[in-house]
């Protein structure tokens, strides 16, 4: 018999530097699961990724106090900031202030890492779902 779903926690962790300390202990903690198991196991699986990457997991516990994960790709903020070499988005999208820039060759790159994890049916629809993020954090998007 397949074991009772208790529910289903969501965090963004980064990689490798998964802690008891809030918001991982706590989490766990009201579900009654084993968080130094959890940070042990998520910290192994992230050991192969870029040091701080952050990586949403999707924690499933159980009745009987055990647990999976399951971890996904970054966000695509994540992979824009990183192309465009800034360290955060404009504060005022939408009026001008471009903070960065990334080339479609860059955007495509991200849309096929990501393809997993996007609700598109193809790249190309990946593709527009980021010119409309890399958009609203004041990126600008050229040919090339």
């Amino acid at each position: 018999m397949a074991k009772k779903i208790v529910g289903y926690i969501k965090l963004q962790i980064p990689a490798g530097k998964a802690n008891p300390s809030p918001p991982v202990g706590p989490a766990l903690g009201q579900r009654g699961l084993n968080i130094m198991q959890f940070v042990k196991e998520f910290n192994a699986a992230t050991q192969g990724l870029e040091p701080g990457m952050p990586v949403p997991v999707v924690i499933t516990a159980f009745g009987d106090r055990t647990f999976s994960f399951v971890m996904k790709t970054p966000p695509n903020t994540y992979f824009l900031k990183k192309a465009a070499g800034i360290t955060k988005g404009t504060t005022t999208p939408g009026k001008g202030a471009a903070v960065g820039k990334v080339t479609m060759a860059q955007l495509r790159e991200i849309a096929e890492k990501k393809m997993i994890h996007m609700n598109a049916n193809d790249v190309d629809g990946a593709v527009r779902m980021l010119i409309g993020s890399a958009r609203s954090m004041g990126v600008t998007v050229v040919e090339g």
